[in-house]
């Protein structure tokens, strides 16, 4: 059902027009003049006005034009006995959504509301989402009551109205990019893209075209020309993700493009201009990384016009329990269970972590224990296994430390356990030793040594 504003100034058409919508379930007001509607508009809300385009005093264009000023998403069908190319397309071109011609079908009519009102329900749609992004990337939503934390968002605040290039360091897991959406949207270009470009995640010979497209023909495969992520942004951010895995050639490339606004499409002549604001992202030290010469500084300067670190978890321990909360809310409403906090074993155990992976690896802790956890607080046995033998859980480790009557062979008992725990490191990483070995806080020289040791070969 849809609320339809009906403007004719002829009474028979007006009541047919009233009778005709009523019928197909909409609610309907009338107006017999354009000066009339402008009225009822002031005092109410409609999806859709039906206009004459000849009226007295307001014609059907002016109420258009009112209507498009003041009420966007508002739809509006002009209704015409003079139909000339012309009024139609001025109508169009002032934002009408159609034109229908005395005498009309009335399944000609049903099919042009239907489709008016679903174009208005996907706008309203869009804004919704719209709405919902910007209040998911206020400042102020993203979760720390930390000094650390409250001082980033007083950075945000002052930094995201500018066009300030921006440069995010930490580590990873720390929220990095939630931090980049944030500077975007309560910036100016907020309801312009916001593109996501993780340069370490596509092949060198490919990221060119990524980021500034490619004509027909340029390579093997470029069957069509295809714009470029940074024309997509344009207008908007882009983010520049893990910026420290760039190649010293597409360094280059990036710098020019920074300095000078304007792209080339790979193959192309022509150049375009791009109106992007960059902020980017890494888990590098890039000073150290200029200074052995992996990194350009002159790129290094233009990126870090204002530098943003962002503290890992084990520096800002008290943003555990709001962190964890915000987890738990997110993860019962997805699996539909009542579980309201976490016990104090788990909060201490919590506490005690170290978080290699961060906020990151925190969520997917509390994801792991809402999935098992069948009271209303979780509780250690529903924690992660690596968690359960951490040393801020005495309970486990009294239970690992339980000592047989016929008593046990040490050395071989630890051995067991060490054995476990670096195969279920292995797993937890895909079989990557040098995470397996950050997550254990041991070298990759150690997990190698220890690997070899118990003939481990993943």
């Amino acid at each position: 059902m849809a609320r339809v504003l009906v403007a004719e100034d002829d009474p028979s058409m007006r009541e047919f027009l009233s009778i005709f919508l009523a019928k197909e379930g909409h609610e309907v007001d009338t107006a017999n003049s354009g000066e009339e509607a402008l009225k009822m508009l002031d005092g109410d809300d409609y999806d859709l006005v039906m206009s004459d385009l000849k009226m007295q005093k307001v014609s059907g264009i002016e109420l258009l034009e009112k209507v498009k000023t003041g009420f966007p998403a508002t739809e509006v069908i002009i209704i015409t006995a003079f139909s000339t190319v012309e009024t139609a397309v001025e109508a169009m071109k002032k934002g009408a959504y159609d034109y229908i011609t005395k005498p009309f079908k009335i399944d000609e009519l049903k099919v042009l509301i239907s489709r008016c009102i679903e174009k208005r329900e996907l706008y309203l749609e869009n804004m919704r989402l719209k709405r919902e992004l910007r209040e998911r990337y206020k400042f102020d939503r993203i979760i720390g009551k930390s000094k650390k934390m409250q001082d980033i968002f007083e950075i945000i605040l002052r930094v995201a109205p500018t066009k300030t290039s921006v440069l995010l360091s930490g580590e990873s897991g720390t929220g990095k990019e939630l931090v980049a959406r944030s500077i975007h949207y309560n910036s100016s270009r907020r309801d312009r893209p916001f593109v996501v470009i993780n340069c370490g995640a596509i092949p060198d010979n490919l990221l060119e075209s990524e980021l500034f497209g490619h004509v027909k023909g340029a390579f093997t495969g470029a069957y069509t020309t295809k714009k470029g992520l940074f024309e997509i942004a344009s207008g908007g951010s882009v983010f520049l993700d893990e910026i420290g895995e760039l190649s010293l050639m597409m360094q280059v490339k990036l710098l020019r493009v920074l300095q000078e606004r304007r792209i080339k499409l790979v193959g192309g002549v022509n150049e375009i201009d791009v109106d992007v604001r960059v902020i980017a992202a890494t888990n590098k030290e890039l000073e150290k990384e200029v200074e052995r010469g992996a990194f350009r500084e002159d790129l290094f300067y233009r990126l870090n016009v204002i530098q943003i670190r962002i503290p890992p978890l084990r520096e800002r321990r008290e943003d555990i329990p709001y962190l964890a909360r915000h987890f738990i809310e997110k993860y019962t409403k997805e699996v539909k269970k009542n579980i309201h906090g976490l016990s104090k074993e788990v909060m201490e155990i919590l506490y005690n972590y170290k978080f290699t992976g961060n906020v990151r690896e925190l969520e997917n802790i509390i994801e792991h224990a809402v999935t098992f956890e069948q009271g209303d607080l979780i509780r250690p046995e529903s924690l992660p296994h690596n968690l359960r033998i951490y040393e801020g859980s005495p309970e486990v480790l009294s239970e690992l430390a339980e000592l047989p009557e016929t008593g046990l062979d040490l050395e071989k008992y630890i051995s067991g356990i060490e054995k476990s725990i670096l195969l279920k490191a292995l797993e937890r990483t895909g079989g990557v030793r040098k995470d397996a070995a950050k997550i254990l806080n041991i070298s990759f020289r150690s997990i190698r040594y220890k690997l070899s040791k118990y003939d481990i070969n993943e």
